[in-house]
């Protein structure tokens, strides 16, 4: 028995925000449609494959995909692109897949495919653990059974000939997955386990594949006739942080987080003070360049908490400078940045205002 394989990925991603298709994005130097496609052919299970993309996509994904693959353009909705695809289907059994689910797993696709070749349909369903209601406007008109409801996923597998049939009667319709079809032109479809893991990339937050974490610490002696930089901004006082470069502590700090996150060393080690060239040098400057290595690694930043610890001076009204200033280098909303202060009670290297120190803790996501 053949079975054949349509990955749909002829969708816009308009309501991901990007201004391009977002399975075109990459995930370890590979688009999301070769992610999807590559966990089919690696089930060894497909015989056909078949991708849907856009007219404007043609030429990019056929750049990409394996000699074997046969290309379809879509038309204007879901429906059309797949009345399209199935004209290319000659396998005894289709599986129906959207591109935008890369995580599909081995066991999904064998018991979609035991299931409609048992039954003749295959669709993968999980139980809703939501209420879930009824809503006019903005009222709720009635509660539904929970325990009747339940959330429909693909992969979807089909008689090839009974969905082509169902596609054939389709005219102006529109329809939101092949189950709808087939249940309206042929018979109730049977439904088979999902997969909580197998998610639908939808909106740009489904695209934050991995988080990462790091913490930094630094702390620097006030001597007379320095500048006393924090997060940088200059703050008045009759002492500043005596260091290699600007010694702004609190950057410093900042810096050591994304390195730590990053597995990427310390600061010492790429701006060592035995560089003249980093004499003097202002930390603002240096949080650029861990940023860059940050983005080499396809990471950045995308939430700072911090704490400055000083005896003096008072750093109250200085926050809101250092906030707004940090936000613009990471690029990020002044929402994202916590940055507190407090004194150590007299306790102490910093309470004697001998010095000031700094903490942060830093996370990354991958892009």
């Amino acid at each position: 028995m053949k079975t054949s394989l349509i990955l749909a990925c002829a969708g816009k991603g308009e309501r991901a925000g990007f201004n391009k298709n977002k399975l075109l994005l990459t995930k370890n130097g590979k688009t999301y449609i070769e992610i999807a496609l590559n966990k089919f052919i690696e089930s060894t299970l497909i015989d056909e494959y078949i991708v849907t993309v856009s007219a404007q996509d043609y030429n990019i994904v056929k750049s990409f995909l394996p000699n074997f693959v046969k290309i379809v353009i879509g038309g204007e909705t879901r429906t059309q692109t797949i009345k399209n695809a199935l004209e290319e289907v000659t396998g005894d059994i289709v599986l129906i897949h959207d591109g935008a689910r890369p995580f599909v797993s081995n066991t999904l696709i064998q018991n979609c495919i035991d299931t409609a070749v048992k039954f003749g349909s295959a669709i993968p369903t999980l139980p809703s653990t939501d209420s879930v209601c009824n809503v006019n406007n903005i009222n709720i008109v009635n509660y539904l059974n929970r325990n009747e409801i339940y959330s429909i996923q693909t992969p979807q597998g089909f008689n090839t000939e009974e969905i082509k049939k169902a596609y054939s009667l389709v005219n102006e319709e529109v329809f939101t997955d092949d189950g709808s079809v087939y249940l309206k032109y042929i018979t109730k479809p049977i439904t088979y386990p999902g997969d909580v893991k197998n998610v639908k990339l939808t909106f740009k937050e489904d695209f934050i594949s991995a988080i990462r974490y790091g913490t930094g610490f630094d702390c620097h002696k006030l001597v007379e006739n320095r500048k006393l930089i924090l997060g940088g901004v200059e703050i008045p006082h009759d002492k500043g942080l005596l260091g290699h470069s600007d010694a702004d502590v609190l950057v410093h700090a900042i810096m050591d987080g994304i390195l730590s996150a990053l597995s990427l060393r310390d600061i010492g080690y790429h701006f060592p003070d035995t560089e003249i060239k980093y004499k003097g040098a202002n930390s603002i400057e240096l949080l650029k360049e861990v940023l860059r290595m940050a983005k080499e690694k396809r990471y950045k930043v995308f939430n700072l908490s911090a704490t400055i610890m000083a005896e003096k001076p008072k750093l109250l009204n200085f926050i809101p400078l250092i906030q707004n200033n940090l936000a613009k280098v990471l690029g990020i909303e002044e929402s994202f940045v916590g940055i507190t202060a407090t004194t150590l009670e007299g306790l102490g290297f910093v309470g004697r205002e001998e010095g000031i120190c700094a903490n942060a803790v830093v996370s990354l996501i991958e892009e």
